[in-house]
């Protein structure tokens, strides 16, 4: 299950890479409070290997592992959840599959309806965007920050995504975000420990 009382920087990874666990530890050493596994490549064999030396990380680190789009997979490893976009199976096929106490993380996108629909079929934290520019979805809907303050009424905790930086970060914070999540901002700095910290020290100023 996903503490309500934790909030923080929720790094996603940009895979495949050859420095990904270097990256990753990196970034929990820096204070991230979740991690989300998302590598949209058909290698399952180093999808796997990959996905399990993440979750011992984790384990080490005390931060729940979450899994993009792969239930098989988050099972597989015994990671703590997944999370499903509008194209995956449902929240509840997901939960028969991984167990009652799983995460189960959705994207919500620009949709405030279909962020109430997800609530009551019970996901664990509800993910709006892209708020901003995002280098790795252009083309993805627009979410604004109003958003985040209506969605406060379904009482779980939410996610922002999409273009976010240090600069930028603030704002959505206000608004209600729980967790910023990042992967270019993050990943695809020189320095992933130095941009991490820029993130986590947003919640610690607002």
């Amino acid at each position: 299950m996903l503490n309500p009382a934790n909030r923080g920087l929720y790094a996603i990874t940009d895979g495949p890479r050859d420095d990904l666990l270097a990256r990753v530890e990196a970034a929990l050493d820096a204070g991230a409070m979740l991690l989300q596994y998302r590598d949209k490549s058909n290698d399952g064999d180093r999808r796997r290997n990959e996905a399990e030396a993440l979750q011992k990380l984790c384990v080490r680190y005390a931060v729940p592992l979450i899994i993009n789009d792969d239930v098989a997979l988050a099972a597989e490893v015994r990671a703590a959840g997944v999370h499903l976009g509008e194209d995956d199976i449902d929240i509840a096929s997901a939960r028969a599959q991984l167990g009652t106490n799983a995460i189960v993380g959705v994207s919500c996108y620009d949709s405030l309806q279909y962020a109430r629909e997800l609530a009551q079929r019970g996901a664990s934290y509800l993910a709006f965007g892209s708020f901003f520019d995002s280098p790795t979805k252009p083309a993805a809907r627009r979410a604004t920050p109003e958003l985040l303050i209506a969605a406060h009424e379904f009482g779980l905790p939410l996610v922002a995504i999409g273009g976010i930086t240090a600069e930028n970060g603030a704002s959505l914070i206000q608004a209600g975000a729980d967790y910023l999540a990042v992967i270019s901002g993050i990943f695809g700095a020189t320095d992933t420990a130095i941009a991490a910290r820029k993130y986590v020290r947003l919640f610690a100023s607002v």
